[in-house]
C-alpha cells in the first residue's frame, strides 16, 4: 500500500500540468478531480458561514433552513415562484436560489448570505431551472430549460453576457465539466434523452449524443430521461443518471460515446461523489416521470469509481423519494430531499441509516453549506 501511494505521488508530481481553460484554477491532481473537495479542505472564503442545509420547496415556494448538528429546522422564508435548486457561487460567498418559470418570463434568482442564512433581493430572470459557473469564474450559466437556452451571465450582477440556444437538447437539465475545463456536458431530459457537449472557449455546441437502452432495465420505458451527470475522478468517464432507464450510463468523455450501463434502482436521479472521491452515491427516486407518489421504492446505490460497479443499495425505510442534495463537509452524511414525501433525508454514509426532517411541499435541489473545495461549478455543489 505504501509503495502504491509513493508511486502515485511520484506520477502526480512528474506529470506535465494539464492545459486548462484560461483563467481557471490549476488542476492539482489529474488523477482525482475531487482532490481539493475532500473532508477538511474548506476554503477561507467560507469562513464565518453558518453550518446549514438549505431546502427549496417547489410547490410551496419557500426555503426551509436546517441546522445539521441538531437535525432540526431553524428558519423558513417564502421565496415565491418555483424554487428549484440552491447553488453555491463560484467564489463560495453567495448561495443562489434558482427558480424556474411558473408562467412566461417569471423565473427568479435570489441570493442568500451564508453568514446570516438570510435571503437578499430577488433578481427577476425569464427562467432559471438550474445554474452553473464556467470553470474560470467569469460567467454564471443559467439553465433556462423552458426557453431552450443557456444564458451566460455576470456571476455577481446576473446581467446577460450571451446565450447559446439548445433547441436540439430538449429539456436541458444538469451539467458537469471536463477535467481541464474546456467543455461542459449537459443532459437533455426530454425527446428521447441525450447529452450535449459545449465548447466553452469558442462558445458553441460541438456534439450531441443520444442514449440507447442497451443494457438498461427491462422494466424501464423505451426512452431515456437523463438527469444528473458527474465526471469520474480521472476525467475519463461521465456517469449519467437516467430516471427512465433505472440506472447510470457510462460515457467515454474523450470520444463522447456510450461505454456502458449500471442498473441501480427505479428512477435514478442524483449523483454525488463521496468526500474521498472513491464512491458515487446514486439517488433512486422510486418513480418515473408522471408517477408522482409518496413512499415509493426509493433507495441510494453506491458505485465504486475504480471498479465501475454497484457495491450496495440502501432502501429508504418505509419507502421514499430521494432526489437532490449533497454530502456533508466531513463526508459522514448524504443530505437529500424527499421530493414527494415533504421530508429531507440525512443518510449515514457508513451504514445507510436514515434520519428524516419534515419540510415544505416538493423539496428539490437542497444544498448543505459550507462544503470543501476551492471553487464551485454550481448546481448543489459541484466542487473542485
Amino acid at each position: 500500500m505504501i509503495f502504491k501511494y509513493i508511486l502515485g505521488l511520484i506520477l502526480t508530481l512528474t506529470q506535465a500540468p494539464l492545459q486548462t481553460l484560461p483563467g481557471m484554477p490549476p488542476v492539482i491532481n489529474p488523477r482525482n478531480v475531487y482532490s481539493e473537495a475532500t473532508a477538511g479542505k474548506l476554503s477561507p472564503a467560507t469562513m464565518g458561514a453558518l453550518s446549514r442545509v438549505y431546502v427549496p420547496n417547489v410547490k410551496s415556494g419557500d426555503v426551509y433552513v436546517i441546522d445539521p448538528s441538531m437535525f432540526q429546522v431553524v428558519d423558513h422564508y417564502v421565496i415565491g415562484g418555483n424554487p428549484q435548486h440552491v447553488i453555491p457561487s463560484w467564489d463560495l460567498k453567495t448561495l443562489w436560489v434558482a427558480g424556474s418559470a411558473e408562467r412566461k418570463l417569471s423565473g427568479i434568482l435570489t441570493p442568500i448570505d451564508p453568514k446570516t442564512g438570510k435571503p437578499g433581493t430577488t433578481i427577476k430572470v425569464p427562467d432559471a431551472y438550474n445554474m452553473y459557473f464556467t470553470p474560470d469564474g467569469q460567467s454564471a450559466i443559467v439553465v433556462a430549460e423552458a426557453l431552450k437556452q443557456l444564458e451566460f451571465r455576470d456571476p455577481h450582477t446576473m446581467k446577460i453576457q450571451y446565450t447559446i440556444p439548445t433547441s436540439q437538447c430538449s429539456g436541458v437539465n444538469h451539467a458537469d465539466f471536463s477535467i481541464e475545463g474546456f467543455y461542459a456536458f449537459f443532459t437533455c431530459e426530454f425527446a428521447g434523452g441525450g447529452l450535449v457537449k459545449i465548447d466553452l472557449l469558442h462558445r458553441k455546441i460541438v456534439g450531441y449524443l443520444k442514449l440507447t437502452q442497451q443494457g438498461a432495465s427491462q422494466n424501464a420505458v423505451t426512452h431515456s430521461m437523463p438527469q444528473d451527470i458527474r465526471i469520474s475522478p480521472d476525467g475519463k468517464f461521465l456517469f449519467v443518471a437516467d430516471m427512465q432507464a433505472d440506472g447510470v450510463f457510462l460515457i467515454d468523455a474523450q470520444n463522447f460515446k456510450q461505454a456502458g450501463f449500471l442498473p441501480t434502482g427505479r428512477g435514478a436521479h442524483g449523483l454525488y461523489p463521496s468526500r474521498d472521491g472513491k464512491k458515487l452515491y446514486v439517488t433512486n427516486r422510486g418513480t418515473h416521470m408522471g408517477d408522482v407518489k409518496s413512499h415509493g421504492p426509493g433507495s441510494i446505490s453506491v458505485i465504486d469509481f475504480a471498479t465501475q460497479k454497484v457495491e450496495k443499495t440502501w432502501p429508504i425505510p418505509g419507502g421514499g423519494s430521494p432526489d437532490m442534495g449533497n454530502v456533508s463537509a466531513d463526508g459522514k452524511f448524504l443530505w437529500l430531499s424527499g421530493r414527494f414525501d415533504k421530508v429531507v433525508y440525512a443518510i449515514d454514509t457508513t451504514s445507510g441509516a436514515v434520519k428524516t426532517i419534515a419540510v415544505g411541499t416538493e423539496p428539490h435541489g437542497l444544498t448543505i453549506w459550507p462544503q470543501p473545495g476551492r471553487y464551485s461549478l454550481g448546481h448543489t455543489g459541484v466542487m473542485r
